[in-house]
């Protein structure tokens, strides 16, 4: 089973991969160095980094106390003499330094000196892992800080004093949190994804996490490389299935918890919304705590999380690099973000179910509980199973799947994943919503529970039904787990349901589902009655004072201002030139674009085509992918298209014109080509309104605001260009492509040299133009984003058409699920798979399972038919087959 997470950048979050088996690839983020640093000794190796920006590393084995070994490496910019504050920045648990060595470069050349370290047991570090002890991994953390306070390029407070900060994901972010408390020379840190209380985190109200537990052993190397008393306790808790008071203690012992009132530093707490790890009540209690100790403190809840889902790289980094430059190089003047900020869902994206972002905000944190708003709920007293063995489980998440995709994927899309079993729960259900009812933390319940046992065990969780009452999805796919002691005569019992953030639209209605088993959990293994009614209404926070704010302000490229100056200058001459052209064609009045019989030959030759016979037609509302190999033809097309050369044989109409250079009908088109130009020592809106003014067409008909808000850009527009990153300027060309409102949008290769946020925000932006009745034509090389943007396809190869279409008649219907397996399914499995209810049929793959559903099938029958058949499910995705569709319609050409 692949378990790694996808890997965020600063600050970095955890994954928990095996070391040594390839089906536990999961990794937290960790930290930890030596406990004593002898500061001559060790091995020291330099290394001339190429970087252009002259980052400079040097590698060390330090030698610590009992015979451990720490390896560690240093980055720097700049002559020594120039002094600047240090960033001690954690690893991977399961991983080593060399997964942070991209974010050290990033901080180094951003003017910090910056240590990452293998920590203990990992990479070639040695040492057993003591989970953050303070007389291990915390005290190597703070004799890293002495060897940096002996740098002559950090910035020193005073004397062995350096300005120091600390950034780390899930198992880093506690020893930051750690290092914090016992060490009084950090100045700032940046924890992310992390835990408060590990006890509460691995036991919550006393259940046992027996999932993400056994990963987390496993991804150590096995129990023998932990400390003894860690591996003694975690046999004892997995063995009996519930947790006694001295696993609890020495977990809380080890905690950040457990020292808080000595956490005084500023801290900036990044927590993920889809994460049964560690979830969002970690970072409310640790927020409260750090705010009780009058520290300046600020909560960013991101989209992603253990779970998987988009973890906001850029964005993180870049807050998290902002706060640094307040707290480490006093720049009061760096922007540290709101004291609360969410980001929210603003639609899904139709193939990848990945979510459309956009951030929320607030002045203050709202907590779990703020805005209470009643919801009754109907229900009769309800009497329900523990199995023996607890088997089957309900499925509410199935843990360590991480960026796979698997439920978390599925949950975006729409598709209710959460699995009760018949005779194994019960139920409450609100009445449909008259109104949208946006959710923000934790909702609340009070339920009687009886039990024909002493102790139960229940999981409550709350799920958005859908108004045909059929479909139901779990956010963020958690539940809360709770156990009842003294149940045997009846317990009133308040039930503190997941923490949120979720909009239940109009129409919907919510239902409390109280489940006696989950597959996470360890639950009694002997058989049970249990019976509950409810006792109040259901209490939703819905944290009123958190406004959502406009389309998140993304990157683009940047672009030369000669280029800019010059593609002005063609416009105006083009605009102003006049050609003799056919009558329009009033039948094709409202027709963006048809082409019929377009041929273009090569230059000098009179029987070698670029583009031959080329016929297809666009209708308003399209995204139109024009795919094709290098030699396609798709750029020459598209020049034709916008008048700037001329076909040899047929014609394009635009709104029934045809096309000719300079013909007025090009003014309803926009293009994005071959790069926009700018002029660095301008603001972003000054560069549009003088590009406009270059076309000779008056101000009113710029639309500009409109085009600004399409594109997502927001305040950066008043900033000098050369401000800006490579992304924003490429937002910056898109936008200026949009002046005017063109209805015809055409761009080529709009996502060349952006990483992946930044074109999952050009993605957005196409898709909002055409939602408005517009037309928009992408030539691009990148398949996956084609079909996650385009709802239809012109297909080339060698100049001529292939196949035109809508994107699902060409790549096939969605009833084909790919299921990742992290072992290979042996054939009798493959049979048994094939010949479950709702299969059409199964198949090997070297991937796991390509799974066809009938009309009759689901994906939430299909996994809960895997688990029960002991498939080795990694992830659980729709089976998308663009590439294999293009590559069979060119023959293999690309």
């Amino acid at each position: 089973m692949d378990l790694r997470l996808p890997r965020p950048r600063l600050p970095r979050r955890g994954r928990l991969p095996a070391r040594t088996d390839a089906r536990a690839r999961w990794r937290w983020a960790a930290a930890g160095a030596a406990l004593v640093v002898l500061a001559g000794a060790g091995t020291w190796t330099a290394v001339a980094s190429d970087d252009p920006k002259g980052v400079h590393r040097s590698d060390r084995m330090m030698s610590m106390g009992g015979g451990v070994r720490i390896d560690t490496s240093y980055f720097t910019t700049g002559p020594s003499t120039q002094h600047r504050p240090a960033v001690l920045l954690a690893h991977g648990f399961g991983g080593s330094k060399a997964d942070v060595r991209g974010e050290a470069e990033k901080l180094a050349r951003d003017g910090y000196a910056v240590l990452t370290w293998s920590a203990r047991g990992f990479g070639r570090s040695n040492g057993r892992i003591g989970l953050n002890d303070a007389h291990g991994e915390v005290a190597d953390a703070s004799r890293l800080i002495d060897w940096l306070a002996k740098r002559p390029e950090v910035r020193l407070d005073k004397s062995g004093d350096p300005r120091v900060g600390m950034a780390g994901a899930s198992y880093g972010g506690a020893v930051s949190l750690l290092t914090a408390a016992h060490d009084p020379r950090v100045d700032a840190i940046a924890p992310s994804i992390t835990y408060w209380n590990l006890a509460d985190a691995l036991f919550p109200d006393g259940v046992f996490k027996k999932v993400w537990a056994g990963l987390f052993i496993n991804s150590g190397g096995g129990c023998q490389r932990f400390e003894a008393e860690l591996c003694a306790m975690y046999n004892r808790v997995a063995e009996s299935g519930k947790p006694d008071a001295a696993a609890e203690k020495l977990l809380q012992e080890r905690s950040p918890e457990a020292v808080a009132s000595r956490i005084k530093v500023p801290t900036l707490i990044t927590q993920g919304q889809t994460d049964s790890l560690f979830p969002l009540g970690q970072a409310d209690k640790m927020e409260k705590a750090l705010r009780a100790n009058r520290a300046p403190v600020k909560v960013d809840w991101i989209s992603g999380g253990h779970d998987g889902g988009d973890m906001e790289a850029d964005r993180v980094s870049s807050r998290a690099a902002s706060w640094f430059d307040r707290y480490l190089k006093d720049d009061k003047g760096a922007d540290t973000g709101p004291a609360f900020r969410v980001t929210r869902t603003g639609g899904i994206d139709s193939t990848d179910g990945a979510a459309l972002l956009r951030g929320a905000s607030a002045d203050h944190y709202p907590g779990l509980e703020g805005g209470r708003h009643t919801v009754a709920l109907t229900g009769r007293e309800q009497t329900f199973q523990n199995p023996a063995g607890a088997s089957p489980p309900a499925i509410s998440a199935l843990p360590g799947l991480g960026d796979s995709g698997g439920l978390t994927q599925l949950s975006s899309l729409g598709v209710g994943i959460g699995i009760d079993f018949p005779g194994q729960y019960a139920h409450f259900q609100s009445a449909p919503f008259r109104d949208d009812l946006r959710v923000t933390g934790s909702p609340t319940v009070t339920v009687h529970v009886r039990s024909s046992t002493d102790d139960a065990v229940l999981f409550a969780k709350v799920y958005d039904v859908g108004p045909d009452g059929k479909r139901q999805v779990l956010p963020s796919q958690l539940v809360t787990p709770v156990r009842v002691e003294g149940a045997k005569s009846g317990k009133d019992v308040r039930l503190t349901l997941p923490a949120v953030d979720h909009e239940v639209q109009k129409g919907h209605r919510l239902r409390l589902v109280l489940a006696s088993t989950d597959l996470g959990y360890a639950s009694p293994a002997a058989p049970a009655t249990y019976t509950v009614s409810l006792k109040s209404a259901l209490q939703v926070p819905t944290a009123p004072g958190v406004t959502t704010a406009a389309a998140p302000l993304p990157s683009w490229v940047w672009w030369l201002p000669v280029a800019g100056a010059l593609a002005a200058l063609a416009l105006l001459v083009t605009g102003r030139r006049r050609t003799t052209a056919p009558a329009p064609d009033p039948a094709l009045a409202e027709v963006p674009l048809q082409i019929t019989g377009l041929g273009k030959r090569y230059a000098k030759s009179a029987d070698r085509y670029a583009v031959r016979d080329l016929s297809f037609q666009v209708e308003k509302g399209q995204v139109l992918g024009l795919l094709g190999p290098n030699g396609a033809g798709k750029t020459t097309t598209l020049r034709m298209l916008m008048g700037l050369i001329k076909p040899d044989d047929g014609e394009i109409r635009v709104f029934g014109h045809a096309i000719r250079p300079g013909a007025p009908v090009l003014s309803r088109v926009g293009a994005f080509v071959e790069g926009a130009g700018f002029l660095p020592h301008l603001s972003g809106r000054e560069n549009l309104e003088l590009y406009w003014q270059a076309t000779g067409r008056p101000a009113e008909d710029a639309h500009l605001e409109e085009a600004l808000e399409i594109a997502g850009l927001g305040d950066a527009l008043a900033r000098a260009v050369r401000t800006y990153s490579q992304g924003m300027r490429q937002r910056l060309a898109i936008a200026q492509a949009m002046l005017g409102l063109p209805d015809l949008l055409i761009l080529d290769e709009p996502t060349n040299g952006l990483d992946p946020p930044q074109i999952r925000e050009m993605r957005g932006v196409m898709i909002r133009y055409a939602a408005a009745g517009r037309t928009v034509i992408v030539s691009s090389h990148l398949l996956a984003e084609v079909e996650q943007s385009c709802t239809h396809l012109v297909v080339m190869d060698r100049g001529r058409l292939v196949q035109a279409g809508p994107v699902a008649e060409i790549i096939g219907s969605g009833d084909t699920l790919l299921v990742g397996t992290g072992t290979p399914v042996d054939a009798p499995l493959v049979e048994k798979v094939g010949a479950l209810p709702g299969v059409v049929s199964a198949l090997a793959t070297d991937d796991g399972l390509l799974v066809r559903l009938g009309a009759d099938g689901s994906a939430q029958r299909l996994v809960a038919e895997l688990v029960r058949l002991d498939v080795p499910v990694a992830s659980v995705g729709p089976h998308r087959r663009l590439e294999d569709a293009f590559l069979t319609l060119i023959g293999g050409s690309a």
